[in-house]
């Protein structure tokens, strides 16, 4: 499999309607957690391949700390789903997720809200960075 734009882009509107089918589910108003055990299910359901609670070592002038941030979700070793449940996105929300990317080096990330009344309209946000750019757009 190559990874295009294309590709990433049909995954990510699977992600999204996993999430929707969450949220349709188990409505707003739960934990984060919650929404996360029950993604994670719809994900394997859908026959997506990812990895949970991801950890990212932390380095430092060249060095690895004994910390390491954790991502939601890696996709296909190429897309970042964070998860929220949360009254709105803020700006420090895209900065982590733009953050996991580059760490990552992936080129898309979605960033998901439960807390909403229509994940589609007002509860996800998708960001790309240059390493998407770079990629065959089929």
């Amino acid at each position: 499999m190559t990874l295009t734009q294309k590709y990433l882009d049909d995954l990510t509107y699977e992600v999204i309607g996993a999430s929707i089918e969450v949220h349709k589910t188990m409505g707003r108003g739960l934990l984060e957690s919650v929404y996360h055990a029950c993604l994670k299910e719809e994900l394997i359901h859908r026959k997506i391949n990812f990895l949970s609670e991801l950890k990212i070592p932390v380095v430092y002038r060249n060095k690895k700390l004994a910390i390491d941030f954790r991502c939601d979700f890696y996709l296909e070793n190429a897309l970042i789903v964070e998860l929220k449940a949360i009254n709105e996105f803020s700006s420090i929300h895209e900065a982590q997720l733009l953050n996991y990317m580059r760490l990552l080096k992936a080129p898309k990330g979605i960033l998901i809200n439960f807390n909403c009344n229509n994940i589609f309209h007002e509860g996800q946000k998708t960001l790309v960075n240059e390493y998407f750019c770079d990629l065959p757009k089929q």
